[in-house]
């Protein structure tokens, strides 16, 4: 048995051991490749995150800058609408104003013509009387001119 040993042990070491460790070599340096290449994944995977990590803060940033812009961009258009309204406020003011002078302009040539008007009654009326004193005549020209004077309105008179 000895003997049986020794033969098995000597073909083992002259031809399996030699294979075995050189599998377990090769095992060996697979791993350690392997374990290397892990490492520079797991190198990689946190470059990607830092990379991540900036480019999320770039977006960021852009997002508050183009915010900004927007909001700079409301408040000029609404003070730009602002502006345009006052504008327009101020031109349909002076169109009012203008169509009130007129109507004020009309209203008193009316009231001219309305004068007008009183003044042929009245003279018509100082024909019709007798005109033979004079102080009838000076009676009757006092109470036309009361008469017209209170036909026309009080702001007109000035």
């Amino acid at each position: 048995m000895a003997i049986i040993f020794g033969i098995v042990f000597f073909v083992l070491a002259k031809f399996g051991f030699p294979v075995i460790t050189r599998m377990v070599e090769k095992r060996s340096e697979h791993i350690d490749t392997s374990l290397r290449l892990a490492r520079e994944a797991q190198e990689k995977l946190l470059s990607l995150s830092e990379e991540q990590a900036a480019l999320i803060e770039a977006t960021k940033k852009e997002q508050a800058r183009l915010l900004k812009e927007a909001s700079e961009t409301k408040d000029r258009i609404i003070a730009q609408a602002k502006e345009e309204a006052r504008e327009e406020a101020s031109i349909i003011l002076k169109k009012a104003r203008t169509e009130i002078e007129a109507e004020k302009e009309s209203a008193i040539r009316d009231i001219r013509r309305q004068v007008a008007e009183l003044s042929v009654e009245v003279a018509e009326k100082v024909v019709r009387e007798n005109l033979s004193s004079q102080e009838q005549q000076i009676r009757l020209a006092e109470k036309m001119a009361g008469e017209i004077s209170s036909a026309i309105p009080a702001g007109i008179r000035n």
